[in-house]
């Protein structure tokens, strides 16, 4: 460097030491962060082996989806449980749908208040949930029933479905879910199990709630794949009738719910929780996260929107618990909304089916991304500048 000029031999020698300098920064974290790594390299060696690599665009992926499951979806530009009502088994909400319409209803009451007179150009979308960093606040939601709900019959397979729901949200940072079927023996189970272990912490499993033997017998094989937490859908309970002969799926009592909690130092999340006398009572017997859900509208008909019931919920329990919500999210300013009424992160269902049917791991990722920008832009137009402190005051 002469007369304060820089030369090119220079630039290359100072670019050499800032970058041997990062290096070492990121050596230190390496070992925190090679499982995360190791798991986006296998849903991306996934998504290479099913769709010969490239990215994909939602509207490619939701053609395609339109494709595969209609008549039982049509994929409407607007999700919204309007030409699907009633169509259970199929996609939309139970008997006259109304509880599927009201969780939209509900997120649609809440509009935001735009400032831009603030500092905040960069938010931060990132979150930790029972030790598990994620890029958003954003998960998959408990789906499945490719046959029963979705009519893919031949079409896309329960493990290849999974593989697309998980693989897609490693890609995106995030954590997708495996399900339980209300039909499903143990073998189908185990078997989705695998995918929850390929993807080293970075994936978690839902259980029926089904006869505490099961229950139990279920969360040893989810203990061993290394799954950060775990949930119990417990709304699906009224949905008995489609367990296999000799099976159980039951509500549960507390002291049931206590026998679960303690029979694992895994967090226990109890999904399907819709007042805060139950999110109390949860909290009391040791649930470590609820799910503020109505099944989305399909096992009650007539219940209110989870957007509705979740600030007297929160005011009951946030920061004693983690409180995730599901039921109508379509875009990221709805993940907004529902951060700002009292939740930790938000669980999205239907968008993501059509992302693993439509596109695999990279549909449910491009979707997931989709709802992360407009994240950023709600929360930039609203001057909150992280996900983990959003006010209530931004809701008009």
């Amino acid at each position: 460097m002469e007369g304060g000029n820089v030369t090119r031999r220079d630039f290359i020698k100072t670019a050499a030491v800032v970058g041997a300098s990062v290096l070492a920064v990121q050596a230190v974290g390496r070992g925190e962060a090679r499982a995360a790594e190791e798991a986006k390299t296998a849903a991306k060696a996934a998504t290479a082996t099913a769709a010969g690599g490239g990215t994909k665009k939602v509207a490619d992926v939701l053609k395609v989806a339109r494709e595969k499951m209609y008549p039982r979806c049509r994929v409407c530009p607007e999700c919204d449980g309007v030409a699907c009502s009633g169509e259970v088994p199929g996609m939309g909400g139970l008997d006259s749908g109304r509880a599927f319409r009201n969780n939209l209803q509900a997120l649609a009451k809440y509009d935001l208040k735009m400032r831009t007179f603030h500092d905040v150009k960069k938010p931060d979308t990132s979150v930790t949930i029972f030790g598990a960093k994620l890029s958003m606040p954003i998960l998959s939601g408990i789906t499945g029933g490719v046959t029963y709900n979705m009519g893919l019959g031949g079409k896309v397979g329960e493990d290849e479905y999974a593989e697309g729901i998980i693989g897609g949200c490693v890609l995106a940072g995030t954590i997708g879910f495996a399900a339980d079927g209300i039909g499903d023996p143990l073998a189908t189970y185990e078997t989705r199990l695998k995918t929850v272990a390929k993807y080293k912490g970075r994936a978690v499993a839902q259980i029926k709630p089904r006869s505490q033997a099961d229950i139990i017998q279920r969360i040893r094989l989810i203990e061993a794949t290394g799954a950060p937490f775990f949930a119990i859908d417990i709304d699906s309970a009224g949905r008995a009738a489609r367990a296999l002969p000799g099976q159980t799926v039951e509500p549960k009592t507390l002291e049931q719910l206590r026998e679960i909690a303690r029979s694992t130092k895994l967090p226990f999340v109890v999904k399907g929780v819709m007042t805060p006398e139950e999110a109390v009572a949860a909290y009391k017997v040791g649930a470590a996260g609820i799910v503020v859900s109505n099944h989305g509208g399909r096992v009650l008909d007539h219940t209110p929107g989870t957007a509705q019931v979740l600030p007297a919920i929160a005011d009951k329990v946030k920061g004693k618990m983690t409180i995730f919500v599901d039921g109508g999210i379509r875009y990221g300013a709805d993940v907004l909304k529902m951060l700002a009424l009292g939740a930790d992160a938000v669980l999205v269902g239907r968008p993501l089916v059509r992302g693993s049917v439509g596109g695999g791991a990279e549909g449910v990722a491009a979707i997931l991304k989709k709802m992360q920008d407009e994240l950023v832009v709600a929360m930039t137009l609203t001057g909150t500048a992280d996900v983990k402190k959003v006010s209530r005051d931004i809701l008009a």
